[in-house]
């Protein structure tokens, strides 16, 4: 017997997926207007709401689009309490350009990065009042269909792949499965690297299946040195060290198992995606910190979070000093050199010449 809980996010997934395809087909029909750019607009987005390891690789396209020409990074500026056209600096803050534009700006200063809500107007403030700029990175914008995209990459998470999930509120889908016909270039992020060519290829077969086009690539994510958070200086974790792990993001299990695999104890509090971080969540976090056992403790947390947290002012001198965050690299297991190509082929360059 269906439970009704169930069967009322049953319902609603139901109508929320035909308002969704009633608006895809406004769009597909011309009914629903969609801008084109003379400048290369390349959106990285995905289907799935969140958790797929977006921002990393739109640091690493930017950094590498950033050998070749000027890049602008647009974003939606997700929970800021700004409004409108707005550029954003490695001293904005949050409440100015929310969480993940903010750390864009701190890891990519030779790109420039950019929030408006209305993705076609800020396409245009760009254009106008950066005229230099010759490249823009649309930060999630899959399902922002009022800009016509020149190159559309989504992601979608080996651990919860799109092909395996249902729309929302019944799953975490954002519109039906059949929309990862648009894209033009699939990655599936956090790929674990025992992960054998047939499963890889089992999977690529499952998204062609799906509609996906055969440029499907497989990523993982590399965890560098636990940098302090305000001095970033690095730390160390051995088979000693008790972690505190503190996260806001959608999916931290990657992260939690990656330090289980080289920590000796790892004490996790998780918090929700974009979490804005009060004075009892900073009180709950010193009183984990302080029952780890051991001299040899760290509290760490993504970059992410790093950027949130950082700007709490009243968090314990003992607890700060103990506060590190873990940088993340976007690694390809395979065919990089194919999918640079495709990307700087779209926007006007040859790969080999780089």
């Amino acid at each position: 017997m269906i439970k009704p809980g169930r069967l009322f996010l049953w319902v609603a997934s139901k109508i929320y997926g035909m308002a969704v395809a009633l608006r895809n087909r406004l769009y597909d029909l011309g009914i629903f207007r969609s801008h084109s750019f003379s400048l290369p607009v390349i959106c990285v987005g995905n289907i799935t709401a969140g958790g797929t390891g977006k921002t990393p690789h739109v640091i690493y396209l930017a950094e590498k689009l950033s050998s070749i020409a000027s890049v602008a990074i647009l974003s939606r500026g997700y929970l800021r309490k700004s409004r409108g056209f707005l550029k954003v600096t490695a001293d904005s803050t949050t409440a100015l350009s929310g969480d993940e534009p903010l750390l864009m700006a701190q890891n990519l200063p030779q790109a420039q990065v950019f929030v408006d809500r209305d993705r076609v107007n800020g396409i245009r403030e760009i254009m106008r009042k950066e005229p230099g700029i010759r490249v823009v990175i649309l930060d999630d914008g899959f399902q922002h269909r009022a800009v016509r995209a020149g190159m559309n990459i989504i992601l979608t998470d080996w651990t919860r792949l799109m092909t395996r999930d249902r729309l929302l509120p019944l799953g975490m889908l954002r519109e039906n499965i059949r929309a990862v016909n648009r894209a033009d270039a699939v990655i599936v992020t956090k790929t674990p690297g025992v992960a054998s060519p047939s499963a890889r290829e089992e999977i690529r077969r499952e998204l062609m299946a799906a509609g996906a086009c055969e440029t499907i690539f497989f990523t993982s994510l590399a965890y560098g040195q636990p940098l302090h958070l305000c001095s970033n200086s690095t730390g160390e974790i051995r088979q000693t060290t008790s972690v505190l792990l503190v996260t806001g993001i959608a999916n931290p299990a990657p992260l939690k198992e990656y330090l289980e695999s080289i920590a000796g104890q790892v004490t996790g509090i998780a918090f929700p995606d974009h979490h804005a971080y009060t004075q009892a969540d900073i009180g709950r976090i010193s009183s984990a910190y302080d029952s780890l056992s051991g001299p040899d403790k760290l509290i760490v947390t993504t970059a992410k979070d790093g950027v949130r947290l950082k700007e709490i002012t009243n968090i314990a001198d003992h607890v700060r000093q103990a506060l590190y965050y873990l940088p993340v690299r976007v690694h390809f297991i395979e065919d990089e050199k194919l999918f640079l190509n495709k990307v700087y082929s779209y926007a006007g360059k040859d790969y080999q010449n780089f």
